[in-house]
């Protein structure tokens, strides 16, 4: 996902050590897992939405606003 690798990897958990502590690591790392778990649902909904077929009232809407009429699949 982002590219990092082993040593940049083991540079971010120990500076995370660090700043944070033993103790609340764990934590910050199920709330970061949860937050881009989340994310990934977001993006992945959004996308199947936009990929649907819009309901046939609203393209029929649109079409009439556009001038089209109740003309399907016109080729230019």
């Amino acid at each position: 996902m982002f590219n990092i690798g082993a040593p940049e990897f083991f540079l971010i958990f120990v500076v995370a050590l660090l700043v944070f502590g033993p103790k609340r690591l764990p934590e910050i790392g199920r709330q970061l897992g949860k937050a881009v778990a989340m994310f990934k649902r977001s993006t992945m909904d959004l996308r199947n939405a936009l990929e649907q077929e819009p309901p046939e009232d609203i393209e029929k809407e649109v079409r009439e606003k556009l001038g089209y009429g109740d003309e399907k699949d016109k080729t230019v």
